[in-house]
């Protein structure tokens, strides 16, 4: 029988310097064997000669309708975000916000290919992608993902979040406008809560957002407690709805950054509050100077990824969508650098970050779809120190090719 694609002389995590011949059939991992000095049949084979190869790559919160917008707005509003313990975000937010009184399909557009181009080089194949919806940003920027998030299926897949940045109550006619994202085909409801000016708008906001998602049987994503504020309650108010809603699973925390000023008593309230909600939290440790309890939520049993968060937008001058090098910064930001613990930043972007997306079949093994990396590196160390891109990405079972165009 022959395969459709066959990886020669791999190493696998965890397997030392053992090598495997991995067969993928029909968008599938088929097999992984020892390696044999006669292999069977493919029509297409890769020989990874020792290098390692794992899931692909997975980015569960990347703003993709602001990218490349940095030079289309003064640092304002990067200089409040980074500053002064985030004390203020809520200014930098109403900053950044000018550049969408400029917000038009046509030109989004290009700058989301761009962006979705990347991510296929460098093998993160799967991105949650936040477009702003409001009386500034209108619908430009989620038409603009929908349409790259066709052109570009079956190579990045991407999952649509309708996202109220500048609030709901304090921007009225933003639910409307939620749910028309939602009819015209975004995958996911976002809120970012603690944004409103008051605790009762907080909560008709979280309200709202589960209102929406109920209505559209949809997940959820909500950007809470970003602010140097140990006062914020955001993050409480999402997890205890979830669960009185049974949304449990269904739901993703995003940066949590206040997390980093609270009491420890609050803090094990709230891990065990977020097991009860089965509420993933992503952290973006390199986009501001505060960030979650990432060792210690692991440490209580909370599903814990990394994003990419900005690439070149009023937020963070840098980013370019590869994952690797997200976990490198995170390494050195929450002093992640034992053996142990870079397996487990690896895991946070890649099976980790796809289970928080809702995919929870993202593995390397038999009977799993083919979402793959060959890298020129032989463990997650080098893999890590170097964070180039891979030699190899598989798709979809199908190998990405140089034009960034799925080879048939």
């Amino acid at each position: 029988m022959t395969s459709d694609i066959l990886i020669r002389r791999a190493r696998l995590r965890g397997r030392g310097d053992e090598l495997f011949d991995i067969t993928v059939a029909d968008g599938y991992v088929a097999a992984i064997m020892p390696a044999a000095a006669q292999p069977a049949a493919a029509q297409v084979e890769i020989d990874a000669a020792g290098g390692l190869v794992t899931e692909s790559f997975a980015n569960p919160h990347l703003h993709l309708c602001k990218v490349y917008t940095l030079a289309m707005m003064d640092e304002a509003a990067l200089r409040d975000y980074h500053g002064q313990q985030m004390g203020k975000a809520m200014t930098a937010i109403e900053l950044a916000a000018r550049v969408k009184e400029q917000y038009a399909e046509a030109w989004i557009v290009e700058n989301v290919r761009r962006a979705l181009r990347e991510a296929a080089r460098y093998g993160n194949t799967h991105i949650r992608a936040f477009a702003d919806v409001d009386s500034k940003a209108r619908l430009e920027g989620v038409k603009a993902l929908l349409r790259a998030r066709e052109e570009f299926r079956g190579v990045v897949d991407v999952q649509v979040v309708a996202f109220a940045q500048d609030g709901i109550v304090r921007e009225p006619g933003t639910a409307g406008l939620l749910r028309e994202a939602m009819r015209l085909g975004a995958d996911v409801v976002g809120g970012i809560p603690w944004i409103e000016y008051t605790d009762a708008d907080t909560a008709e906001h979280v309200r709202t957002v589960f209102d929406i998602a109920q209505e559209f049987d949809a997940d959820v994503s909500m950007l809470v407690d970003d602010a140097g504020d140990p006062g914020l309650r955001s993050l409480e108010l999402m997890a205890t709805e979830a669960i009185r809603r049974g949304w449990q699973g269904r739901v993703l925390a995003h940066h949590a950054r206040a997390m980093a000023l609270y009491p420890q008593p609050y803090f094990q309230k709230l891990a065990a509050l977020l097991r009860q909600a089965r509420m993933g939290v992503v952290s973006d440790p390199h986009t501001g100077p505060l960030h979650a309890r990432v060792q210690e939520l692991l440490a209580e049993g909370v599903l814990v990824c990394l994003g990419q968060d900005d690439i070149s937008d009023a937020y963070y001058p840098y980013g370019r969508n590869n994952m690797l090098e997200v976990a490198f910064l995170a390494s050195h930001l929450l002093w992640m650098t034992t053996a142990a613990e870079m397996e487990t930043l690896y895991d946070m972007v890649s099976t980790r970050a796809a289970a928080a997306m809702g995919l929870h079949d993202h593995a390397l093994r038999p009977g799993a779809p083919a979402h793959l990396v060959v890298l020129d590196a032989p463990n997650v160390l080098e893999a890590l120190r170097h964070h180039a891109a891979p030699r190899h990405v598989i798709s979809h079972g199908r190998v990405v090719d140089s034009r960034l165009t799925v080879a048939e």
